[in-house]
């Protein structure tokens, strides 16, 4: 038996903190990167006597991306106690909920890694709002110093997102959590940096395996530490081999496995045993005494509701059908954020064709952007400037070459127009005139590419045209090309 024959089954559980100013019971703020224990109150500490108030902004981004899941949204939630202990949970338990989530079931659509021009669909179980814990710090260095607890993010607002187990590769759920992931971020309900910790995921695994006697499943194990979208991948293909190997060597006994939690070894490249994996009868939930049920009505639904515009699934598509583009391109596009896609449109608008504008986007200013380390909001050529210079491409008035010398004068003048740009450059239309005498005079001194087109070669024009440029830069190549091929037919 082999590996073909298993089934890889994969749900992921990604926990998301909201975009707002202070954390989700208190008045706290929740800036990154503030010295530590200097965000907390005794609401967030747990102080005696303390009680939360909620926070209204976390409850509106919250509906508002359920909604842009897909989630059924309930006319009444409530909030529970998770009770565990751990140093960096300073109450004993965490507000959460259990019975009666914020998100009902929904799905998320995202491009099949395999085949883009397709779609997969997993479906969600749920969508919940909680508060985060603290952070632990520990000795990673040495492993012989204290660890230290920086509480500034107890209390942050956090909605977890959960699937069911729908996927069914590595590849499949780095997809899943890319567009999640733009999603949210077109919502502007988070920032989702990873590395800050404002989007986290864990994934929880298994083998589903065909025997003769019929399909086994092999104990789920979630696995922890997922610091990147590639280390998902990583863990979940090492998962996969490391679960068959065990199923391989031990057989039957893993029936009596318990679940298990492991967490990954970025530098191991491997998950290492934690512990049992927790059921929710460990934690106890029980209705949370100091808070309300909240009751969400249509208006606030509806409000959420006009904050969402368009998604970038849906954006996609209308880039392919509106303006034309490969699936390709409009994925390229659509995966730098809302702002391109809007510079993209004003540029089309200027008079460029949606082709050539993708190409410019591309190649030339998602590569400045990358260089310069700016945003498309930071870009110092203007939709319109940049639409009018292909434009004058696309009519001929321009050659492609020249079209990228005023590119990147326009970066380094950016109050500059067209016709200022061509004159501080030298640029200027050759007539046909010109042109032909060019092309002739070439053709009179290299006979011996004028021999090989003749016998059918035409690669030596390729030499002709670099010959063309250096002798007036403003020459358009696909015309020098042209002429001559011209040229020497007329000579038999």
């Amino acid at each position: 038996m082999t590996l073909d024959a298993c089934q890889l089954v994969v749900g992921l559980e990604v926990h998301v903190q909201l975009r707002t100013q202070t954390k989700l019971f208190c008045g706290c703020p929740t800036i990154f990167g503030a010295p530590a224990n200097t965000q907390v109150c005794p609401v967030c500490l747990g102080l005696p006597g303390a009680l939360p108030v909620l926070n209204r902004r976390a409850v509106e981004l919250a509906v508002q991306t359920g909604l842009a899941l897909n989630c059924a949204i309930p006319a009444r939630t409530k909030w529970d106690r998770k009770n565990y202990f751990y140093p960096d949970l300073p109450k004993g338990y965490q507000i959460s909920q259990f019975d009666l989530p914020i998100c009902g079931p929904g799905w998320l659509e995202f491009p099949d890694p395999d085949a883009p021009e397709h779609t997969l669909r997993v479906r969600l179980v749920r969508a919940h709002l909680e508060e985060d814990a603290g952070k632990s710090m520990h000795d990673e260095k040495s492993g012989r110093g204290d660890s230290r607890i920086d509480l500034n993010r107890a209390g942050t607002p956090l909605l977890e997102i959960v699937t069911e187990p729908d996927l069914r590769s590595p590849q499949a759920a780095k997809a899943f959590l890319t567009e999640l992931r733009l999603l949210l971020t077109y919502l502007d309900v988070s920032d989702c940096n990873m590395q800050e910790g404002s989007l986290r995921v864990d994934a929880n695994v298994n083998l589903h395996i065909d025997t003769p006697s019929g399909k086994v499943a092999t104990p789920i194990v979630e696995v922890k530490n997922l610091n990147s979208f590639r280390a998902v991948e990583r863990a979940l293909a090492y998962e996969q081999q490391r679960q068959w190997q065990q199923w391989q060597r031990d057989g039957k006994q893993l029936g009596e496995v318990p679940k298990q939690t492991r967490g990954w070894d970025e530098n191991q490249a491997v998950t290492v045993p934690q512990r049992e994996k927790e059921e929710s009868s460990d934690y106890r939930y029980f209705p949370d005494p100091d808070l309300v049920p909240i009751a969400i009505d249509a208006e606030l639904i509806e409000r959420c509701r006009a904050c969402l515009g368009e998604r970038p699934l849906e954006l996609r598509l209308r880039l392919q059908q509106e303006y034309g583009l490969t699936a390709y391109d409009a994925d390229v596009i659509v995966a730098q954020g809302r702002a391109l896609v809007e510079y993209f449109e004003m540029v089309v608008a200027k008079g460029a064709s949606a082709k050539r504008a993708s190409s410019w986007l591309q190649q030339d200013v998602l590569r400045t952007l990358n260089e310069q380390n700016l945003t498309i909001e930071q870009f110092p050529i203007d939709a319109d400037k940049l639409g009018e210079l292909i434009a004058a491409v696309e009519k001929g008035e321009l050659e492609n070459s020249r079209a990228r010398d005023v590119f990147q004068y326009y970066l380094g003048h950016p109050q500059a127009g067209l016709e200022q740009a061509r004159a501080a450059l030298g640029i200027v239309q050759v007539d046909d005139r010109e042109l032909t005498e060019l092309c002739q005079k070439l053709l009179d001194e290299h006979p011996q590419i004028v021999a090989q087109a003749k016998a059918g070669d035409l690669k030596g024009l390729g030499a002709l045209i670099g010959a063309a440029k250096r002798r007036n830069p403003n020459v358009d190549p696909r015309k020098v090309r042209s002429i001559c091929q011209h040229l020497i037919e007329q000579q038999g």
